[in-house]
């Protein structure tokens, strides 16, 4: 069985992984339209979304080392 940060990552670090890749992906695609269009506020929301897309990784990457402390504190 491969130990892998999907497979023994709690059910929030599941959500928040999947919500900032799709929140991501979103903003890239709001930036790549915007620059195509020449509207650049429409980039800068682009922009915007992507940097929150950013913070859920961050919060996802959290909450999986306070599982860890949590698992390794349990076995000791």
């Amino acid at each position: 069985m491969l130990n892998t940060p999907w497979e023994t990552g709690s059910d929030l670090y599941r959500k928040l992984v999947v919500s900032a890749l799709v929140t991501t992906a979103v903003g890239i695609l709001v930036a790549v339209v915007g620059a195509g269009t020449a509207r650049n506020n429409l980039v800068y929301t682009g922009i915007a979304v992507i940097v929150v897309g950013m913070s859920c990784h961050v919060a996802g990457m959290v909450i999986r080392s306070r599982d860890l402390r949590r698992r390794m504190k349990n076995r000791g």
